[in-house]
């Protein structure tokens, strides 16, 4: 099939990279959000997508938004059989979901009709499932609504941040993915309804979200950092300053009050409303990312002092 591939961060590229390689299937281009500035110096830069796609002599489609009429154009009139989405990042309005004749087959990263929206994976973790995935569906209007196509599973490990359950989905699902795009060339792939029951969203976690309440047991705590973790990344304030909090551990049977910090030569606990919590990276404010015992030898908790 001639397809038009749509996507944007790293999550894509496997999926991206098994469909240029793939023998059944043409991609012609890709659409990606515009380039961004990133980095300390703030310079522009592409899409990992875009990149990928340049890098492959693919043509790349950047609208400001996927109801351009010359974005529409340009998708009519490269005729794409489907278009495979994977964290595009953009509404799809029914106009260009009207385009290819196979429509827009979305993969996305959960258990349909689990956690719809925007952080599938970080709200798998911070609600302590023990089971996640990613599943292949026909895109429609209403939010990850659309008949399922095809699933795959992967355990959640309680050591799992959402970045590495993120690449390992993102691995097994482009292979769901380029599955799915055979089995619908062939007419051997039936997309079902999705059932009713069951529905759970998943909005994006903000920053403000990621704020440690150490006023929560102990696995709350560790669950919302790994869970924020590589993003929006996981927070506190120590003297007025925020310090980014890397994945914990729980220290069974050692109480401080909640936030309280106990630091030793070797180690940095603080207090949760269960047992304590042993400190792994953290990055103050400004400065770089080091091991918990650094920070500690240099800012010299005195007895008592909280994270707030």
């Amino acid at each position: 099939m001639r397809l038009v591939f749509a996507g944007t961060p790293e999550t894509a590229l496997p999926s991206l990279r098994t469909l240029i390689d793939s023998p059944r299937h043409e991609v012609v281009a890709v659409v990606t959000r515009p380039d961004a500035q990133s980095g300390r110096g703030r310079r522009v830069h592409p899409s990992p997508v875009a990149a990928l796609a340049e890098e492959s002599g693919i043509e790349v489609l950047r609208p400001l938004k996927a109801g351009d009429p010359a974005f529409l154009d340009r998708l009519r009139a490269l005729e794409p059989d489907c278009c495979p989405v994977v964290a595009y990042g953009a509404l799809l309005p029914q106009s260009a979901l009207d385009v290819p004749r196979h429509g827009w087959i979305n993969l996305h990263f959960s258990i349909l009709p689990a956690w719809r929206g925007a952080a599938p994976v970080q709200h798998a973790i911070l609600h302590g499932d023990e089971i996640s995935g990613a599943t292949t569906f026909q895109i429609v209007k209403e939010l990850d609504a659309g008949p399922v196509y095809g699933v795959v599973t992967e355990e959640i490990r309680a050591t799992d941040t959402s970045g590495s359950l993120l690449e390992r989905l993102s691995v097994s699902g482009a292979e769901l993915l380029a599955a799915t795009l055979d089995g619908v060339e062939d007419g051997t792939l039936e997309a079902r309804p999705q059932p009713a029951d069951g529905v759970t969203i998943a909005p994006k976690i903000s920053v403000a979200d990621a704020r440690v309440d150490w006023a929560k047991p102990a696995m709350h705590v560790d669950r919302l950092i790994r869970a924020c973790t590589p993003s929006p990344g996981a927070w506190s304030e120590f003297r007025g300053q925020r310090v980014k909090l890397g994945p914990v551990r729980v220290a069974a049977g050692e109480r401080l009050a909640p936030g309280e910090i106990a630091a030793t030569k070797t180690t940095v606990l603080v207090g949760t409303a269960t047992d304590a919590v042993e400190l792994g990276e953290v990055q103050p404010q400004g400065k770089r990312l080091m091991g918990a015992g650094e920070w500690a030898r240099g800012v010299r908790p005195e007895g008592k002092e909280i994270f707030k």
